[in-house]
């Protein structure tokens, strides 16, 4: 049928018509892609070519922070107080492993994981990021590290890393003066970023905490170098492209003697206390102990709960840094600044007396002196050696709590000394202007006149630590020469070999005036205060604790009041609970014509001063300058209840 043949032919052509519609479309569809790509390749290989070759770059080069070696510090003599060394840790990842606890559990299988490893993981855990690489067992030894080697694919997150080590190899000797380090803490980065530092910090996880470690942290610590390592795909080094050294902290030498540190840290023994040793010339701190201490190479990995439980909470407080933070009435140590204020003041004449008859009366009041009955005429050399409170009495109340601020504050009471060490405590020199501003209710400012009396015997609102006692007596020593208390000798820089010293702050005193180099006393003012002092060791308090040195010293004793007694009451101290009981003091120079040391010794709740403190002294100035050992190590003996010639002790 001819119909149906066109008809067949006519839907060939249609089809054929609609197939080169659609390769058309194919074609166009194909060229578009082609094109897309091309604008693509044209965006990421010419126009942004700079951006994605860096890119690339990075991904195949990593730039890793190298750690600098924490300069060491030593003892004057070069003694090494802290140091490094070398050991390899097992670290975790917490981010990076799923469950913490199973891990440690077949890690503890191949290494030998303590209780106080996990105890110091669990607090590293809770005050780190989960990112952070964290110990859970260090100085791991040879064996230990194949042992965990060859099973290392079954622990994700686990590594085995070589670390520098801190360590302080005389444990607790020194401990407030050198400090520790510990691991860098969120407040550690804040401060670090705000101070620009986080650079140079990349790689390091330790940084100082306190003492030296913490106050000279720029010295110490270096300057991180890098190393650029070329990387595959997963990550792995192949070869290191190029190497910048960190250069090595610089190393500090203090102005401490260890064995003199020693010998006051064992003379103190058991008891809470402070011994500060200074050389009234330079500064230079020889000695400063303070007692209990603590064994800063449990802080180096992360302490432990039961360790930071155990210092943290003990009531005798082994963390306080006793010479510097601890605040204590001074007692009768106050009487000779006390004198000197006074003939400075114009207020007393040295051959002035008075008749002691064993108590000052103030309106209904009765202060007591400690000798029953008084102590008979005495001026102002007598009122020194024997300790005569009812002098100090009349003396304060001639003198006014003001004129006598303004008298003791250029002897650095009750303002910073300017020590090369944080956290020290300025203390309080009581005066009508600093009631006022310390409390709040107008009942409270007002300054009574009878506060002011037990002022001159160092008691009331007085308030100093050992540091400030012991600048102090230097002065006198010094004939009012000022200098500046340090710890840190001279810094060695390591890539000079240069020695140089520390340049220190200016001071100002308590009212806030700049300390001059000198104070202006007159000669022969000095004189009668030292003679006093000097009688103090022969015939006065301290004799008994003095007897037989080959040297003349100078000093006084001291006890300070816990709590005030009742008016008539007798101090009994089998009857006072031990943390009530009285401080015991005593500050010295010697030799006492050409001083070479200055000290001040606290013994908390020790009593009476010639009895716990003086003795301590002595052990000092005997190695000092004599080079003699305390016959017995350890903790200096009680000498028991004063002698005739030293009954008069003072409250």
């Amino acid at each position: 049928m001819p119909g149906a043949g066109a008809t067949e032919l006519k839907n060939a052509e249609e089809e054929i018509r609609a197939f080169h519609l659609r390769l058309v479309a194919a074609g166009l569809l194909v060229l578009a892609c082609f094109a897309l790509l091309a604008v693509r390749f044209f965006y990421l290989q010419v126009a942004n070519y700079d951006e994605y070759q860096a890119a690339a770059e990075e991904n195949r080069i990593s730039i890793l922070p190298i750690p600098p070696s924490r300069g060491l510090i030593t003892d004057r003599n070069g003694v090494v107080l802290a140091r490094n060394f070398s050991a390899y840790t097992l670290e975790i990842t917490p981010s990076k492993v799923a469950d913490l606890d199973a891990t440690i559990e077949e890690l503890a299988k191949i290494v030998e994981v303590q209780p106080r490893d996990r105890r110091r993981f669990q607090k590293l855990l809770a005050e780190s990021r989960t990112f952070d690489s964290l110990p859970i067992r260090t100085r791991l030894t040879d064996e230990e590290v194949a042992r965990f080697a060859a099973h290392r694919w079954r622990f994700r997150g686990v590594d085995i890393k070589a670390r520098l080590f801190r360590q302080y190899p005389l444990g607790e000797v020194a401990a407030h003066v050198v400090g520790y380090i510990g691991r860098i803490s969120q407040k550690d980065q804040e401060m670090l970023e705000e101070r620009e530092l986080a650079a140079n910090y990349k790689g390091s996880e330790h940084i100082g905490k306190i003492g030296i470690e913490q106050s000279y942290e720029r010295e110490l610590h270096g300057i991180t170098g890098s190393e650029q390592v070329e990387v595959d795909a997963g990550g792995r080094a192949v070869r290191t492209l190029s190497r910048t050294p960190p250069v090595a902290g610089n190393n500090l030498v203090l102005t401490i003697d260890i064995e003199l540190q020693r010998i006051a840290e064992e003379a103190l023994g058991d008891r809470k206390g402070a011994v500060v040793a200074i050389d009234p010339m330079t500064g230079e701190l020889l000695a400063f102990a303070s007692r209990p201490a603590f064994d800063p190479n449990l802080f180096v990995d992360g302490i432990d709960t039961a360790n930071w439980d155990a210092l943290n909470g003990s009531p005798d407080k082994p963390l306080l840094n006793r010479p510097l933070r601890g605040a204590y009435p001074p007692g009768s140590t106050y009487k000779p600044f006390m004198a000197l204020a006074a003939l400075n003041a114009g207020k007393r004449r040295p051959e002035q007396t008075i008749s002691d008859p064993g108590y000052f009366m103030f309106g209904n009041h009765r202060f007591r002196d400690d000798k029953v009955g008084g102590h008979g005429v005495v001026d102002m050399v007598k009122s020194i050696v024997v300790s005569c409170d009812t002098y100090y009495y009349l003396l304060a109340n001639d003198m006014g709590v003001d004129t006598i601020a303004r008298q003791m504050a250029p002897f650095g009471f009750g303002s910073l000394t300017g020590i090369d060490i944080e956290g020290e405590t300025a203390g309080v020199l009581p005066s009508t202007w600093w009631k006022a501003k310390r409390f709040r209710r107008p009942e409270q400012q007002k300054w009574y006149a009878g506060e002011t009396i037990s002022i001159g015997i160092g008691q009331g609102y007085n308030a100093y630590t050992p540091l400030q006692l012991a600048h102090a007596t230097a002065i006198i020593a010094a004939d009012g020469l000022v200098k500046t208390p340090r710890l840190v000798r001279h810094v060695h820089d390591v890539r000079t070999d240069a020695r140089r010293a520390v340049e220190l702050p200016i001071t100002r005193d308590a009212l806030g005036q700049p300390r001059p180099e000198r104070l202006p006393f007159k000669p022969e003012h000095l004189a009668v205060i030292k003679r006093g002092l000097e009688g103090v060791p022969i015939a006065g308090t301290s004799a008994r604790a003095f007897a037989g040195a080959g040297y003349v010293s100078a000093g006084k004793t001291g006890t300070a009041q816990v709590f005030s007694l009742k008016q008539n009451e007798k101090y009994d101290a089998k009857r006072v609970a031990a943390h009530l009981r009285d401080h015991a003091w005593y500050m010295a120079y010697a030799p006492a014509d050409k001083p070479r040391i200055a000290v001040a010794v606290l013994v908390e709740n020790g009593g009476f001063g010639a009895q716990s403190a003086a003795p301590i002294a002595r052990m000092v100035f005997d190695y000092h300058l004599t080079g003699k050992r305390p016959d017995k190590p350890g903790q200096a003996p009680f000498i028991g209840k004063p002698d005739a010639a030293s009954e008069d002790e003072d409250d």
